[in-house]
């Protein structure tokens, strides 16, 4: 494994030379610390780098290779995005509210990742408490996507997504509310992948908004999103909203092709605001699809276009709920010199948050108080009964729904001030998390050198259907195996 070719390997590659004795996994590990050390100063993708943690977790790795004891992960560095809770590290959520806290528990990703022997790197910048579409509301500094370093990663996994595309990590875990996964994956020419909501545990994510929150990895290839997934999905007693469900083995059927496969085109994503660059790239990447053996027909899904609207009362309504816990009391950033408990809670809620974390209070507060309920949260719930609902039906018909990811490519740092402009970001992707189905973003191609992204989207529990479908994909086109010049 020569080191110039090093960091953009994939897992399974790395895992091989590493079961290989071709390199060791604290080569692997230190390699990626400089790395780091070398670019990040640029990319900005790390909050926390934990080269102690790395070089313990990497020993502990290799006396299992060492031994025959070791699975495809061990030894494979990664990162995680700093909204899950790792015990001894700083965890911010990229806000001035935990700009000290460490926690004194793992998440439950955390340590089933480090049972598989995984290698922490470090944790990802993001935008704050999760809230943006391009980790610039991150509190400590922006992320810059590695393709053009002028431009957004997209957000709010903009971190994880920018440290996988610019060979600084070979995997990370991100959040998906409303698209955080999948919309930086587009941006940054990686595989991202929401799982079904609550197949993988939420336990010791900090929550922005719970019915939507969702964990899932950022890779390089199909494959490895399959290999993270066999390590981090599974029922948690911690978490009240995970599914039962015997482990599988996803990687299982990954080469069966899309033979008989029924894709359906939802011609609503094509529509108004979407590129037609982006929209021609994803009919192209839909015509491989149907000369590999796909069956695709139009399938409409005109209540979905209401998911935006109804995400951006239900979001904002769960976090004024979840973060009403950051007051100064119990933990985190406290204003010190405040006369009494009312004006100290109301300066440490102000000099703690960002912007755009104010905002969503502010609206989801509006949502859902007394004589607003039943006009804004009770209706929202109510419309996304019927979004699941019209899921549901479509998924009689077919297997996999097809749509862009996004819909531009990257935009500039700065280039977009309007919060409705920046919220229309997830056009494409809050759709899913409103009915909690699973989708998945792989590369197809790119605009004036910068990634545009597939979306698929499958029927609750489908993941092993969706990335067999992307790996079909992946591996007739070149997309996957192009990287950024650095």
């Amino acid at each position: 494994m020569a080191d110039q070719h090093i960091h953009y390997q994939s897992v399974r590659q790395m895992s091989d030379a590493l079961h290989a004795n071709e390199i060791s996994a604290a080569e692997l590990a230190d390699a990626h610390f400089k790395r780091i050390a070398d670019l990040d100063g640029r990319v900005g993708s790390y909050l926390a780098v934990t080269p102690d943690l790395g070089h313990e977790q990497a020993a502990s790795a290799q006396s299992a290779i060492d031994s025959g004891n070791a699975g495809p992960l061990t030894g494979v560095p990664m990162q995680l995005k700093d909204n899950m809770a790792t015990r001894g590290v700083t965890t911010t959520c990229a806000s001035l509210m935990l700009e000290h806290f460490v926690p004194p528990y793992d998440a439950t990703v955390t340590s089933a990742l480090a049972n598989a022997g995984a290698v922490l790197l470090g944790k990802g910048n993001m935008d704050e408490f999760a809230m943006g579409s391009s980790t610039e509301t991150s509190a400590y500094k922006p992320t810059r996507n590695p393709w053009d370093l002028d431009r957004v990663p997209g957000g709010s996994s903009g971190g994880p997504a920018a440290s996988v595309a610019g060979g600084l990590a070979p995997y990370s875990l991100g959040s998906d509310t409303g698209g955080s996964i999948r919309q930086p994956a587009s941006f940054c020419g990686i595989v991202g992948l929401k799982p079904t909501y609550g197949l993988v545990s939420r336990y010791g994510l900090i929550a922005f908004a719970s019915s939507l929150d969702q964990i899932g990895p950022l890779t390089r290839t199909v494959e490895d999103a399959a290999l993270v997934m066999n390590a981090i999905a599974g029922p948690d007693v911690n978490d009240s909203t995970s599914i039962s469900r015997p482990a599988i083995d996803y990687t299982i059927g990954l080469k069966d092709g899309v033979k008989g496969l029924r894709i359906g085109v939802v011609p609503e994503y094509f529509g108004e605001g979407i590129d037609p660059e982006v929209a021609r790239l994803t009919r192209e990447a839909i015509k491989q699809l149907e000369e590999l053996g796909a069956e695709v027909s139009e399938v409409s899904l005109p209540n979905s276009k209401a998911a935006l609207a109804v995400y951006y009362v239900l979001s904002p309504s769960e976090c004024s709920a979840n973060l009403a816990r950051y007051d100064g009391v119990k933990y985190g950033f406290s204003t010190p010199d405040a006369p009494n408990m009312m004006a100290a809670l109301e300066a440490t809620r102000d000099g703690g948050f960002g912007i755009e974390v104010k905002r969503r209070i502010m609206m989801g507060t509006y949502a859902l108080s007394s004589g607003y309920y039943d006009a804004y949260y009770k209706k929202a719930q109510q419309v996304r009964t019927l979004i699941r609902r019209e899921f549901d039906a479509a998924f009689e018909k077919v297997d996999v729904l097809i749509t862009p990811t996004t819909p531009t490519t990257a935009f500039k740092l700065g280039e977009i001030q309007d919060p409705v402009v920046m919220h229309a970001n997830d056009v494409c992707t809050v759709p899913a998390n409103i009915a909690g189905i699973p989708g998945i973003s792989i590369p197809c191609g790119t605009i004036d050198g910068l990634p545009v992204g597939l979306q698929l989207l499958g029927a609750h529990l489908s993941e092993a259907t969706l990335l067999r479908a992307a790996y079909a994909y992946e591996q007739a086109t070149p997309w996957h195996t192009q990287h950024p010049a650095n």
